[in-house]
């Protein structure tokens, strides 16, 4: 395998990765979990979780 071959396969996995990553942020299933994320910079009061639910915020 020549220096060009691993050129073409580093670019299609690095174009792949990046399909695949917006693919994740834009994925509706996340729309509601980056929706609170956004705001919390804008709470005004502190949010108490408990520590397993934070955790677990990517399951619900």
């Amino acid at each position: 395998m020549g220096l060009v071959e691993l050129q073409i396969l580093g670019t299609v996995s690095a174009f792949v990765a990046f399909v695949a990553l917006a693919w994740w942020a834009y994925s509706p299933k996340n729309k509601k979990r980056f929706e609170e994320d956004a705001q919390l910079a804008l709470d005004d009061e502190e949010q108490r979780t408990s520590s397993e639910e934070w955790r677990n915020k990517d399951k619900k």
